[in-house]
């Protein structure tokens, strides 16, 4: 389905609105929906990587600074600012391109899209975190030394189960929310073309 810059920008405009919304944990409740934010940018705004991407990731980081200097403390000695905190740049391009690439390879409603869309999101969801935590990890002056696999294996399994479920929830409510516009769509043109 081909989409005008109109429906683009409201795309990106929504998902950026979302991403700010539960990034700055306004609502406990809402878990920090980045994750899939990046993964359902990449695939809804396939071929705007250019523009849409770094804004994103501006809006990422500008939440950051707002919410970490909003509590008195200088951004860069906050504790989850460090070397690491830049390999987010790689770990959200990971979401976007396995987005993106289950965009170019579904084929439609179908089961077959339904298998493609777990496994872009599986594989995306571990890089990203592989990256995210691993760079954090060895990186971060947060992290006691010595540092050791077996200590960050042991603190990649602490965490890697909240973020994938925190991501699959986003982006599975993203395809009911696009399996809802699809089938409007399909249905929308029927009613136009009645004869009265």
């Amino acid at each position: 389905m081909a989409m005008t810059q109109t429906q683009r920008l409201s795309i990106f405009a929504a998902l950026a609105l979302g991403m700010a919304a539960t990034r700055l944990h306004h609502f406990n409740t809402l878990p920090d929906a980045s994750w899939g934010v990046f993964f359902l940018a990449g695939f809804w705004l396939r071929g705007t990587a250019r523009w849409a991407f770094p804004l994103l990731m501006a809006t990422a980081v500008l939440v950051d600074y707002i919410v970490i200097t909003n509590m008195g403390i200088s951004f860069w000695s906050h504790y989850c600012v460090s070397a690491g905190y830049w390999f987010l740049i790689p770990a959200y391009g990971a979401l976007w391109l396995g987005g993106s690439w289950l965009a170019k390879h579904q084929s439609g409603l179908h089961l077959s899209t339904l298998a493609m869309a777990v496994a872009a999101l599986l594989v995306s969801e571990n890089l990203c975190y592989v990256i995210s935590n691993g760079s954090f990890y060895w990186l971060s002056h947060s992290v006691p030394t010595p540092r050791s696999f077996g200590a960050w294996f042991e603190n990649m399994g602490d965490w890697y189960l909240p973020f994938l479920q925190t991501t699959a929830l986003y982006v599975g409510l993203g395809a009911v929310l696009h399996v809802l516009v699809a089938q409007i769509a399909r249905v929308l043109p029927h009613h136009g073309s009645v004869q009265h």
